[in-house]
C-alpha cells in the first residue's frame, strides 16, 4: 500500500513540475517573440528593458520547447504496466540470470 501511495505522489509531483516548466517556458517564449513578460504583467514589477537578439533567440527556443513538452508530456498513466522479475541462481561457481517480463 505504501508503494502505491509513493508512486501516486511521485506522479503528482512530476505533473506539478511539468506544469511549472511549461508556464516558465511559455513566459520565456513570450519574452523572446514579443518582448513581453507575463509574470511582470501579472504580478507587477520589472521594467521593460531592451534584450539582445541572442537572448531573445534563447527565450524563443525555450518557449518552443515548453510548448512541445505541453503537447507530448504523458499526462495519464498507460493502461497496462509491465513487471520485470530478475532471478539469479548460482550453480557451480557460475551465476545464471533470467529476466521474466509479465504484463
Amino acid at each position: 500500500m505504501e508503494r502505491v501511495d509513493a508512486d501516486r505522489l511521485k506522479g503528482a509531483l512530476a505533473k506539478v513540475m511539468a506544469v511549472l516548466v511549461i508556464i516558465g517556458a511559455i513566459n520565456w517564449g513570450l519574452i523572446g517573440f514579443f518582448n513581453w513578460n507575463l509574470v511582470d504583467a501579472i504580478f507587477g514589477g520589472g521594467s521593460r528593458e531592451q534584450t539582445s537578439a541572442i537572448a531573445r533567440l534563447i527565450y524563443s527556443v525555450v518557449g518552443l520547447a515548453g510548448a512541445a513538452l505541453a503537447l507530448t508530456f504523458p499526462w495519464r498513466r498507460p493502461l497496462e504496466s509491465t513487471t520485470t522479475t530478475t532471478t539469479t541462481r548460482t550453480t557451480g561457481g557460475r551465476v545464471n540470470r533470467r529476466a521474466d517480463v509479465r504484463p
